[in-house]
């Protein structure tokens, strides 16, 4: 049945021509909430207030947004740039803190600066890694293209826990893959982070790591075919959808068992869709899937869309799961149209952004 969504705030984009950079995001962090945008010269920073507009910190990238990833501390006062030939940290003043160079992942033999690759094809259409901060913001866990210049030889693509104060490699590890990009999503414990890694049709391998502050051990859940959405409040599960998108699936985070799935066969026709077919006639029903994004809005329910599969049939379409017995309970309605995924922040209330990317519109049931 639907249940409307109720509009929260409304938050404007830091930067005033979103269409040139990409989206604004915001993320829960330790208690607080940080609104980060990435443009090709800069990655903006605010923590959004209930009154006064929040004041801006901006770290300068040292290569455009399309040449790698970035990550902000939970304290906003350090950005991390994942790019082709390293890893940089950067503090509010602009410093450099630390830079960590490793093999390009264009596989060419090394560049210094970013102007003596910048009309390279393949740098710019090349696999990238990613970086992800622990929870308490100690350590920075990165993916990258190995091995490192003293590793003699090891493994392609590593996993890395490093100190995020000065840079230091604490521990590392070889994934196994062969990455077209990453991403890393966080536990509520600081030595838990999760990998989800794309290999393009080849499957999207999931990588589950914890640190002790001593040694590092890496799970792997999903047989290279679970893309990681979402770790819910508690810690205790995870929401994943397979490569191929027919199913989402709660694990427990403790060894990746497969507690629950829902089919995307149990979507409902698109109303447009079933019109069509009521007028034809016609009885083919194509098979609704789920995106690549979504979230737990608490511990009980999580929401997800099926927009990417309804776009040829009109308005795309938002879901509440119960996680209890993990099925559809209701689709999302809204009082003026919305775009894009269902970004939950794991309070009870979620995000979309603006169709012309301007603002962040908050929401709850």
């Amino acid at each position: 049945m639907p249940q409307p969504a109720r509009l929260v705030t409304t938050i404007a984009a830091p930067l005033a021509f979103a269409g040139a950079d990409a989206a604004p995001c915001l993320v829960s962090r330790s208690a607080r909430r940080l609104l980060i945008q990435r443009g090709d010269t800069e990655l903006i920073v605010q923590e959004p207030g209930p009154s006064a507009p929040a004041s801006s910190v901006r770290f300068p990238a040292p290569w455009p947004r399309r040449y790698g990833q970035s990550a902000v501390s939970p304290a906003g006062d350090l950005a991390v740039f994942a790019g082709p030939h390293a890893l940089r940290a950067v503090d509010r003043a602009g410093n450099v803190q630390w830079e960590l160079r490793h093999p390009c992942w264009a596989g060419c033999a090394g560049h210094n600066a970013f102007a003596e690759y910048a009309n390279e094809r393949d740098h710019r259409y090349a696999g990238s890694g990613s970086a992800g901060f622990s929870t308490d913001g100690t350590v920075v866990w990165a993916h990258i293209r190995g091995p490192l210049a003293y590793d003699h030889g090891r493994g392609a693509d590593q996993w890395l826990v490093i100190a995020a104060v000065d840079g230091t490699v604490l521990a590392r590890t070889r994934t196994h893959t062969a990455a077209e990009g990453s991403h890393h999503v966080p536990h509520p414990d600081p030595g838990q982070m999760g990998l989800t890694i794309g290999e393009g049709q080849d499957g999207s391998p999931l990588r589950w790591g914890r640190w002790d502050g001593h040694g590092l051990t890496v799970d792997c859940f999903g047989d290279a075919d679970r893309v990681l959405l979402a770790v819910s409040p508690s810690g205790d599960r995870l929401l994943t959808v397979t490569h191929d998108q027919d199913a989402l699936a709660l694990h427990r985070v403790t060894d990746g068992t497969v507690e629950a799935e829902l089919s995307a066969v149990a979507v409902p026709r698109h109303p447009a869709l079933a019109l069509e077919q009521a007028e034809t006639c016609e009885d083919e029903e194509p098979q609704a899937f789920f995106d690549y994004g979504g979230g737990f809005l608490d511990e009980h329910t999580v929401v997800v869309g099926t927009v990417e599969s309804d776009e040829e049939f009109g308005t795309g379409r938002q879901w509440l799961v119960d996680t209890a017995r993990m099925r559809l309970t209701d689709r999302l309605t809204y009082p003026f149209e919305v775009s894009g995924l269902p970004q939950a922040l794991g309070d009870g209330t979620w995000y979309t952004v603006s169709e012309t990317e301007q603002a962040l519109h908050i929401w709850t049931r």
